[in-house]
């Protein structure tokens, strides 16, 4: 069992990773294996909705990061997102590569348990976690809570460190996690119908 943790910012070792890190540690205790993924600092296209997913298995384009780590993303048991605040929202770049992730790739996902953390200055940690989860909810995908918000603070590089709740919630997140892919794991839910599929023009 394994479980991917995607760094979302641009940067590999700010507050973002030491997020990762305090969570992930959590999940290694459990007995999990942890992988880490970092978006880096390239650029990352939008989806453009143009469906050449479906016939080629992965995204047409394949000049960024995004295949790579839809590839990572199959092999993994559950995930962690984590992203910086910018504007009371996700990081772009994070945004376009789950866009198009779950475009192409979703059925690889379903069912798996995935989180979401913000790491923000002050504010906007609870949109952005908000944001987040909906790939999640939207997918059938258990999401992995903590006993409170996923948010943790700091803007200098470390300053994370100095919010000692943050880093408890981190840690129970990682521990609240590993129990879902434990509990999940081989496990197949039982709703079997087709989907169906309406617009709302008359």
């Amino acid at each position: 069992m394994k479980v991917l943790l995607v760094n979302g910012s641009p940067w590999n070792d700010g507050n973002v990773y030491l997020s990762l890190k305090e969570c992930g540690k959590a999940i290694e205790e459990a007995g999990i294996e942890t992988e880490y993924f970092h978006i880096g600092n390239k650029p990352v296209r939008g989806c453009l909705g143009c469906d050449r997913c479906r016939e080629l298995g992965k995204c047409i384009f394949d000049d960024d990061i995004l295949n790579e780590l839809v590839s990572r993303m199959k092999e993994a048991d559950g995930y962690v997102f984590a992203t910086p605040v910018y504007y009371s929202s996700p990081n772009g770049a994070l945004i376009s590569l789950l866009d198009r992730a779950f475009y192409s790739s979703s059925a690889f996902f379903k069912h798996k348990p995935a989180a979401a953390i913000a790491v923000c200055r002050r504010t906007g940690g609870s949109t952005s976690v908000d944001c987040l989860l909906k790939y999640f909810t939207i997918n059938e995908m258990p999401v992995a809570s903590a006993l409170y918000w996923p948010v943790i603070h700091g803007s200098e590089k470390g300053e994370a460190a100095s919010d000692h709740e943050g880093l408890q919630i981190m840690r129970s997140l990682g521990a609240n996690m590993a129990f879902l892919v434990k509990e999940l794991n081989g496990k197949k839910r039982e709703f079997n119908e087709k989907r169906e599929f309406t617009n709302f023009i008359r």
